[in-house]
């Protein structure tokens, strides 16, 4: 009888062969995700190290910001514009009849009053049949006397006589008509004024209508600028208004509106409103554009930053305020913390806070990207931002 070889007895028995390498298979898949449990964790660990410790540096870290102090100051609420200067009186002046131009009597720039002569056309033979009409005009004169005297005397009919008195008169309204021709071939200032740039020459011709020289009135001036139609309640003839104007940023033009337009636009629900400024040192120039500020209500006292001080959320405006505090070491230091504030309207620069914020207290105005709630902070206040209340273009 042959023994059965151990390879013969595995293979008769498939089960037995396969349990002594279970045991090995569960240990080495175990021990692979203990090590990758291990690389996962451990990573995650390593990195909060790091970055704790990255942020506990950043949290002792102190930050360079610029400051100013609250304060109060006077505040009148008024309706922001724009708008157009215009002349009290303009006009492109212009011939009423075609011709050749004979004289010119002025100079471009020129200030004149009104009745002065500027411009005069060839007169042709207009005089030689003014002189005609006039001779026939009293011709007819001594003719209706002597009639006069004839009738007195029962020498003629009265039809004779209210013949004569018609033919006067209508030979006086010739006359009178050709003068009015003459007149119109001399172009006159229909207002004073100042004259712009001449656009004719002598001897040039000239159909009716067209443009000689531009006259504007400059003192006063109109400005006119429109309003949405919920400042109706808020504005009317007589109210303030400063007007400001790029060639002089720095100087204000004070009038008083005038009139207000009798319809709302229906297209952009603004009126139209026309103010009156005095312009006695003549700078204001009809087509100049024009900031306006018409002054609403009475002056008030109110809180005002810079606009640049302001963190402007969706879930609240904040600001950083100042305030002493200690480090670590308990040495003094500047700590910033984080307030919300209610915010009211802009003024240039600035904006007014209507609430979180008092007056005296250090305001951060520039660096406060790089803050947080309790950082550490020092002040550098060698640039500040803007903080004026009508600011103009640097360029200028």
């Amino acid at each position: 009888m042959s023994i059965p070889t151990r390879d013969e007895n595995l293979r008769g028995n498939p089960e037995r062969s396969r349990k002594p390498n279970m045991p090995g298979r569960m240990a080495i898949m175990l021990i692979a995700v203990a090590v990758l449990f291990g690389l996962v964790f451990g990573y995650g660990a390593l990195r909060s190290f790091f970055i704790a410790k990255f942020l506990a540096g950043f949290a002792n870290q102190v930050q360079t910001v610029a400051t100013m102090t609250a304060e109060t100051t006077g505040w009148q609420p008024n309706l922001q514009s724009v708008g157009s200067i215009t002349a009290v009186n303009g006009a492109s002046l212009s011939a009423e009849v075609g011709g050749v131009v004979d004289t010119i009597h002025f100079e471009s720039g020129q200030d004149v009053r009104k009745g002065d002569l500027l411009l005069t056309l060839r007169a042709n033979n207009d005089p030689a049949v003014l002189a005609q009409l006039q001779a026939q005009a009293a011709l007819a004169a001594i003719t209706e006397a002597r009639d006069e005297k004839q009738l007195a005397a029962d020498a003629i009919a009265q039809s004779q006589l209210d013949s004569d008195r018609a033919q006067l008169a209508s030979a006086q309204a010739q006359v009178a008509a050709q003068q009015a021709l003459i007149d119109e071939k001399q172009v006159r200032a229909p207002f004073s004024g100042r004259l712009g740039i001449r656009q004719v020459d002598l001897g040039q011709f000239l159909a009716a209508g067209t443009e000689i020289v531009s006259l504007q009135q400059l003192n006063p001036v109109y400005v006119d600028f429109h309003l949405p139609q919920q400042a109706l309640a808020q504005v009317q003839p007589g109210q303030i208004v400063d007007v400001s104007v790029d060639a002089y940023p720095a100087q204000k033009f004070s009038g008083t509106i005038l009139a207000l337009d009798s319809n709302v636009d229906q297209a952009t629900r603004s009126i139209a409103v026309r103010a009156k400024l005095d312009n006695s040192k003549l700078l204001l120039r009809p087509g100049m554009f024009a900031n306006i500020a018409v002054s609403i209500g009475t002056a008030q006292q109110a809180l005002t930053l810079p606009q640049t001080a302001i963190t402007y959320n969706s879930y609240g405006d904040t600001v950083y305020v100042l305030s002493q505090g200690t480090d670590a070491k308990g040495q003094p230091d500047l700590i910033a913390n984080q307030l919300f504030v209610t915010l009211g309207d802009t003024r240039g620069d600035q904006v007014a806070v209507l609430s979180g914020v008092k007056a005296g207290d250090q305001v951060v105005v520039a660096g406060q990207v790089k803050l947080r709630n309790g950082a550490v902070v020092v002040v550098n206040n060698t640039l500040l931002p803007a903080n004026s209340p009508n600011p103009t273009p640097p360029n200028e």
